[in-house]
């Protein structure tokens, strides 16, 4: 059974990190391009990163790009995301998921989600 499980949110002051983690628990997407999401209050979920398949590439939201880092380690079955220098707009719950690489369309496998909170 294909399931995503993310944690590592908190709460943090503007300009510090959090990394967040998701692992594979139902071993299913070891050969899909992986990605990040995050949805505000308010607003409609939104990519933030992704990375493909073999790891050998990525790509990030602009909003994002140059602080966030995506990775992922399949032996572990575990995707990462390490983001550095958060703003309060960063507030929001953040998902993995599958994804199409090069749309960035997700499928269709979203888990609870974690929530991340910056503080001004």
């Amino acid at each position: 059974q294909a399931q995503l499980v993310e944690s590592g949110g908190g709460t943090v002051q503007a300009g510090g990190s959090l990394r967040l983690s998701c692992i594979d628990s139902g071993h299913a997407f070891s050969t899909y391009a992986m990605g990040w999401f995050r949805q505000a209050p308010g607003k409609e979920r939104a990519f933030v990163a992704a990375i493909s398949w073999t790891g050998d590439s990525t790509s990030y939201a602009d909003s994002v790009k140059g602080r966030f880092t995506i990775s992922r380690n399949k032996g572990e079955k575990m995707v990462y995301l390490q983001m550095n220098r958060l703003k309060p707009e960063d507030t929001a719950v953040y998902y993995c998921n599958a994804l199409d690489y090069d749309s960035r369309t997700p499928y269709d496998y979203w888990g609870r989600g974690t929530q991340v909170t910056v503080s001004s």
